[in-house]
Parts: C-alpha cells; structure tokens; sequence
C-alpha cells in the first residue's frame, strides 16, 4: 500500500459540513486491490487479538460486532484501515466514530476519511493505521501500545487545556465561533469586530496590573493585608543566610514557596527543622530567587473561583494520596490507585496518573518512608505536598457550603485585585464558617486559575464556570459574529466579491474581502495574489476592524482543507461550467457541483442560497439546499425563475434593459443595466450575471434599491476596482484590454462583447493552464482562432506540470481546426509580450491578453499608457 496524500480538513467539506475536522488519506491499495479480508490467512484472528475492543464498530450490519463480520466476509483493506485509525485515536482518549472510504476514479485508490479531535494525532493515526494493517497481513508482531502512547503525548502537546477547552466547547454550545492563534492557549472567540481573546482563562478585559499583583504573593499579602483580609505570617527572603531570621520571625511550621511559581511547583510544606529549611528554600529557589516563607497554617486547601467579581465555584483539594491495607507497599498502593478509570496521562481524564517525584520522597522520609514501606490499614500517606490537580490531587465541589461571609471576603477580594477572573487558595477548617472566626487564611490569589477542580470534581456536583465567562464576555444581546457572504462559482465570482464588497461598502460598513488577486480591508490591500482559500478567510475573520465580510472561496481551497468559516449568512454561486476538471478526483459538472455546493450547505437554516437559474447544476443544489433559495437569470421568462416566483419566492432578473427585483408577481426594477459601468452599456452579458447576482445578495442582506442602485453606478470597470477583469486602456490609436479569463466560458465571454467592438484589427495575446485536460486547452485555440484576426501565444507561467511546447502545441492544433491558414505567432521568451503586440497596431486596434499571459500584465500597459502621455507630440 501507499499513501499518495493526507490533507486535514478544517471546516465544512465535501464529505460533511457538521463533521469539519476529518482526515482524508488518499489511498493506493497496490496489489492489495485484489485481495479482500477474507482472502488473507489469519487477518481475521489477529486483527481481533491486537484491537478487541473493536468489537463495539457497527458498521453497516449495524449491531455490535458488525465490523468484524465484514472482515471475516470479506471487505478492502481502505475500509480496515478507516476502523483502525478511528479506533487507535479512541484508545488513546480521543474518541472519534464517524468515517468513510470511497474508491476514486482511479482503480485501486481510495479516499479514505475519519474524524479527529486534534489533527497531528489524525496524521498519525493515518499513517499508523496503514502501518498495523500491513503488520496483521504479514503477520507480524506490532507495538500498538507504543503508538497509543505517542498519540497521547502528541494530544497533550498539541492540545488546548482543560480550562481553555471548556470555555471553547461552551462557545461552540452557544453558536460562537472561534480561532486558535497559537499553539498554545490564546484563541479568539467570535470574529471580526465582535472578537474577544482569551488565553487559558485570563481574557482581555484581564487587567495586566491585576495580573502583576496576583503574580508577586509579597504584594498580594501586603495589600489583603491593608484591607484587612486575613493572611498567613510570612517574609520573602532570597539567600540561605536568611533562613534563620525567617524562622524567629516566623516560627515554625512553616511553608516555603518561590514568590513568581505556579502550580505548586518548588513548594515545601510543614517545614520543622533549619535542615529541612535549607533543603526547601534551595528547591523553592529553583523556580525563583525569591522565596516566600509562611507561617504552616493546618486546615484544609480550598480554592474559590471568582468570576465577573461573582463567586461562582469552591472545592477541597486534597493533595494526591494513598490508604494503606496493611497488606501492600507504597508503591503497589499507588499502582492501584493510577490503575482507577478516572485517572489517565495528563488531562484526559477527570485524574491525573500519581508520579513519583522530589516532593513524594521528601515527604516519605519526613516519616521514614520508602516506596517499599508498607502502610497500616486505613493510614494516609501523601504523596504530594500541595493539591493541585495536574500532580494527581483530588477535588470536592464545596461551592453550596461557602457561608456568606466568605462569599464576600472572596467576591472583595476579587476586586481590591481587579481580576475578573480570580482563583483564591483559602487554608481554614471549613468554609462553612467564616474564616475570622475558625482561623482561616488567605494563602494566594491566582490570574488564570485552573477550572478542571470544578468542571469535573472527584467528589460533587460538577460546576460549568466556563458558561460564566462566556456570560462576562457575550452579555445578552452581544453578538459574537460578523455577516458573512461568501461567493464560489466557475467565473465571474472575483467580480461579484468586489462588486458585492462595493454595495456593503457604499452602505456604511467596514469591509474585509478575499479575492483571487489578494486580501482587503475596505480600500486597502492587505495581500497580494490568489486569496480564495481556508487562509485568507481567517484573515479577515481574525480582523478587529472589520465589520462585513465577503469571501471569494474557490474550489481549490474547499478540497484542500474545507471552508475557513462554520456558516455564513448569505452563499452566492455564479455559475457551474466546465473548468478544473480532471483534477482533485474531480472529473464531471456532477463533481464539480458537489464541491461548490458545500457553500451552499453552510448556510444558515434562516439564511440566503442565491444561485443562477440559467445554470442546471445551481438549480438541483437548490432543490436540495437547506436554507432559504432565490435565483437570478438573464431570462425573465426561464421555467424555473416563473415557477419559483409562482410560489412566492424572490428573484433578480434581466428585463426589458433592467436589472429587477421579482417578488412573487411584483417587480422592482433597480436600474437600467446601459447605465451600469461594468456592464460596458448593457453589452457584456456575463457582466450582467454578476450584477444580478451582487444585486440580489445584497437586497436579501436588507439593503435598499435606492441605495444598491447608488453602489452599481458608482462600481467603474478599472484596474484599481476590477483589476484584471475586463480592464480596458485607450491609447492614442488604439485600445488595449486586461482580462484574466483562463477558460473556454471566459474566452466565450470575452469573444461575446469583442463582437460588438467594431475594430480593423483584433490582435489576441494568449496562454494556457497545464492543469487542464488536452482539449480544454485545444478548446482556448478553437476560441481564440474565432475571435482574433491574430494571435500570439507565449507561455511563462501555470505549466504545472506539462511543458511550455506541449501548452502552445495543443492551442496551435485548437486554431488550426477551426481556421488552417489563421495568423499567428509563438513569442519565445526574450520577446516582450506586450511591447511586441502594441507594435503590430494598426490605427484602430484593438488587443486584447487573456489568461494571465503576462505577468503584472496592468502594470506593464499603464507604464506604456504614462510614456506615451509624457512622449512629445509627433510633428
């Protein structure tokens, strides 16, 4: 077997717009297409001996079990190898289910695909699931459990923290989108201007003075102190010779503890002896140089989550532990206690597994302990000097026993610090009495405290404080999304993006757009080139200025890694015709139509689908859409617009010379299209398409006729608003156009308006693109050699794949078929393109280069435009 590809998929898909994190393996079965399950000896049987627990995969038999009987009647290997990788990432604590494996057009190759939760472990579940299954046919022996481990530690190094990840997956409760910005905790919550950061649970409205205060326990305890909030006795030191002071001043028991840790990394407690000083100010001084020396106060550790200055959750912690039988050692009674289903490596489970560390040592000798010491029965022995969960310490949910002096102190607390989100660590008895009367002290106050004691207690109701963040940073009413259009289609999507961006523009928003020539904020370009893509969609979304987004998103970017946006508000196709194909498993209309439709499935159950009735594959995915549809045609009188504006249903369409709104039998006629720029006086019918569909996206959007009227007089065809796009240059005696049309339907559109261009002489500068099928490319000749009285082919770039000769070849034999004896040249590449063809007009030509021939071909015409302007009149 082979593995030609993995691509990650990230939003909504061709296989599924709900499911958007899925793996999809392109997969070369080799010889292996020949040989179903049931034909290779003892695959069956061993497959069950390494992964039982497959057992629960249905499969199509759709019982338990059923899985497995495929494999023993007999099933691909593509198909064993989707089950494997799904379940070794669900050994590994990240539970997947949903997958599927389709042959392609190429025999013996599959698409296999299957869900992940974090995507460098779907990776390498793909390439590990291809690697167990070549070891069940041949037989051999295969380290499973060394993968599942792996996979383990690759989730825990890539994966988002509990705290974090539950104010994500309470966001994604809520419809609010996200966007992690790095690889560690920072993420964006909602888009645009209605973004907000957050980082583990600090959020943006975290004041950074606050988070300094919390940082510096001396400062903290100082200014608890001030406002009369009680505290253990202590001093911060920062050398061994002032171990001593520290002990008069303070007494002991004490605790040492670095003044800038976390965690309860470098703390010592119940400190009885200057040794045992010694030996916890230098592991305190490891973590800082300077080191907190406090008064051991005995109680329990309570922590006390504050958010929104609200008291929101409170739990024991109990530092990791074990209770002796009388019978085993420490170390078989912590093996028992790591073997409970709750405790798992890292964060993957409720527990953390229990380590053996410096700290457990130290506290086994302080009872003249060692791992092979054998406990009493029912006697404690901890193993952890501090509680925290991440160290295998275990938390109750306390939150409904806090008395209400308490909840003040803490709620108080919160704000003489100014966190918004504040961890308090409380020393008492109880906090069912308030700590002035039981002795209870503040010991720290936290900035991003933890939230895994509470959203998942040992013991006790589990609290979703997350959902009170969310609260503090969507108050109701706040909206967390941008609108967002999005446009696909074969051609003319980069027009309808801009002329779209134009009229939202023109109505008072700040716009962010994505086109095939770059990124922009309303008048600025953020990006230069093709911007179509998952990429350039988070940039806008990411924007905190932007108020409205429009995204060109081409098929490319939708089967390379899905859509860079959950919905939209508004899905707009501009046609489906006969362009990519051969490419990407792609290879008919019916293909094609299913990678555009994925727009379509995205948007919203009250949104807009506006498609092109003229188009047969737009009018079936609107039969199947799930959300609201209207069409656009040039034709008043096509069935499908008549039928549908029958039932009530909006339309825009072409009539009489108008661009008009149909609303069942009503009619709003929103301009005539002579008086329309782009549309060069009603002349260039693609042209007319796009502004039908721009016009109809942005009446449902709510906009007013009076006002999209405004914006499509005001929307000129030039190199600064259409750059490439029909982009025409008046010379003294000749004319010169731009026009980025790359295939037959856009050589058609432009040998459409060419028609109505009364020229002795039309001279065509063309190329080809090698991802295309032969006759494609043959097809631009056939075209061309109908439109141009000369041609002249030159190929730099877009070969991919073929060769220069092999590009022109194919054109040369389109043009000879339709016109043997047509003029035209091969320009070799020491030739400039375009100063060679304004060398060939004729007073009253006109030339025309399509198909991105010529790089910076815009610059390179308005350079000759400037230096004929500055030339010197000819005498």
């Amino acid at each position: 077997m082979k593995i030609e590809k993995i691509q990650v998929l990230r939003g909504p898909n061709i296989w599924s717009i709900s499911r958007k994190k899925l793996i999809q393996m392109r997969l070369n079965l080799e010889e292996l297409e020949h040989r179903p399950t049931n034909t290779i000896d003892g695959f069956y049987e061993r497959l069950k001996a390494l992964i039982p627990s497959m057992y629960v995969h249905r499969c199509s038999p759709g019982v338990p079990g059923g899985f497995f009987q495929r494999v023993e009647q007999g099933t691909w290997m593509g198909h064993v190898i989707e089950h494997i990788a799904l379940e070794i990432q669900t050994l590994a604590g990240m539970y997947t289910g949903y997958g599927r494996t389709r042959e392609t057009k190429t025999p013996g190759t599959y698409n296999v695909v299957f869900n992940y939760v974090e995507e460098k472990v779907g990776v390498f579940a793909a390439e590990a699931a291809v690697k167990i299954a070549e070891a069940l046919i041949e037989g051999s022996e295969y380290p499973l459990e060394e993968d599942i481990q792996q996979m383990r530690e690759i989730r825990e190094n890539t994966r988002l923290g509990p705290s974090t990840g539950s104010i994500v997956e309470e966001a994604i409760s809520r419809d609010i989108p996200w966007i992690r910005l790095n690889n560690q905790s920072l993420v964006q919550l909602g888009y645009g201007k209605n973004q907000v950061r957050i980082r583990a649970t600090m959020t943006e409205k975290t004041s950074s003075i606050a988070v300094d205060l919390a940082g510096n326990k001396d400062e903290t305890k100082r200014i608890l102190q001030e406002q009369a909030i009680p505290v253990a006795k202590g001093v911060t030191i920062t050398a061994t010779e002032q171990i001593k002071d520290a002990i008069r001043n303070v007494g002991f028991p004490l605790v040492f503890k670095p003044l800038d840790g976390n965690h309860g990394r470098g703390a010592t407690i119940n400190v009885k002896t200057e040794e045992e000083a010694v030996a916890a100010f230098e592991h305190a001084a490891r973590i800082s140089r300077k080191v907190i020396v406090e008064k051991f106060i005995s109680g329990y550790d309570f922590r006390v989550l504050v958010i929104d200055n609200k008291m929101v959750a409170a739990a024991l912690r109990v530092p990791a532990h074990v209770t002796g039988d009388g019978q085993a050692t420490i170390q078989q009674l912590i093996d028992k206690e790591n073997s409970d289903t709750r405790r798992g490596y890292g964060h993957e489970n409720v527990l953390t597994l229990i380590s053996v560390d410096r700290d457990t040592m130290d506290l086994l000798n302080k009872l003249n302990y060692t791992l092979e010491t054998i406990p009493a029965a029912d006697e404690v022995v901890y193993l952890k000097s501090t509680a925290n969960l991440s160290t295998g310490g275990t938390s109750i949910d306390v939150t409904d026993q806090v008395h209400p002096e308490n909840v003040f102190i803490c709620e108080r607390i919160s704000r003489v610090i100014g966190l918004d989100i504040c961890g308090i660590d409380i020393m008492a008895q109880d906090l069912t009495h308030p700590l002035t009367e039981n002795g209870g002290v503040i010991l720290e106050v936290n900035a991003a405290p933890g939230f895994r004691m509470h959203i998942a207690p040992s013991e006790g109701l589990p609290r979703n404080v997350a959902g009170h963040v969310v609260d503090m940073l969507y108050p109701y009413g706040k909206s967390a999304r941008i609108p967002i259009i999005a446009t696909t289609g074969t051609n003319g999507k980069t027009t309808t993006t801009r002329l779209i961006a134009h009229i939202v523009k023109n109505n008072g928003y700040r716009v962010g757009f994505t086109t095939s020539d770059g990124i922009y904020v309303q008048n600025s370009m953020m990006m230069k080139g093709d911007t179509t893509g998952p990429m350039s969609t988070e940039f806008i979304l990411k924007d905190p200025t932007v108020e409205f987004a429009v995204l060109e998103t081409a098929r490319g970017g939708i089967l390379r890694s899905g859509l860079g946006f959950g919905h939209c508000d508004i899905g707009v196709i501009t046609n489906i015709q006969e362009d990519h194909l051969g490419i990407s498993d792609i290879h008919t209309l019916d293909d094609l139509a299913r990678v555009k439709a994925v727009v379509i499935d995205s948007v919203k159950k009250n949104g807009w689908g506006v498609l092109n009735a003229d188009s047969e594959h737009c009018v079936k995915i609107g039969k199947q859409a799930d959300c609201f549809i209207a069409y656009f045609s040039r034709n008043e009188d096509n069935p499908v617009i008549k039928a549908h504006c029958q039932k009530g249903g909006i339309a825009c369409v072409y009539e009489n010379g108008y661009i008009t709104i149909k609303k069942g039998d009503w009619k709003l006629r929103v301009q005539r299209a002579s008086q329309i720029p782009i549309t060069f006086g009603g002349t260039v019918n693609f042209m007319i398409e796009n502004v039908l569909a721009a016009t109809l996206a942005t009446y449902l959007w709510g906009f007013k006729t009076e006002d999209i009227k405004t914006a499509l007089q005001t929307f000129v065809p030039s190199a600064s608003q259409t750059p490439g796009r029909m982009n025409i240059f008046d010379f003294k005696e000749f004319k010169f156009m731009v026009d980025f049309a790359h295939n037959p339907n856009g050589y058609n559109g432009i040998k459409e308006f060419l028609s109505h261009i009364d020229s002795p002489q039309k001279i065509g500068l063309i190329s080809g693109t090698g991802d295309r099928r032969d006759d494609d490319i043959r097809e631009l000749g056939r075209i061309s050699a109908s439109m141009f009285d000369h041609i002249l082919l030159r190929q730099e770039n877009h070969t991919r794949g073929r060769t220069k000769e092999n590009l022109i070849g194919l054109m040369v034999e389109g043009i000879k078929e339709v016109k043997p004896d047509a003029s035209y040249e091969v320009l070799g590449s020491d030739t400039d393109p375009i100063a060679y063809a304004i060398s060939l007009a004729q007073p009253g030509a006109f030339i025309t280069t399509l198909s991105d021939a010529v790089d910076n071909a815009v610059e390179i015409v308005q350079n000759f435009q400037e230096k004929e302007r500055l030339s010197p009149p000819t005498p």
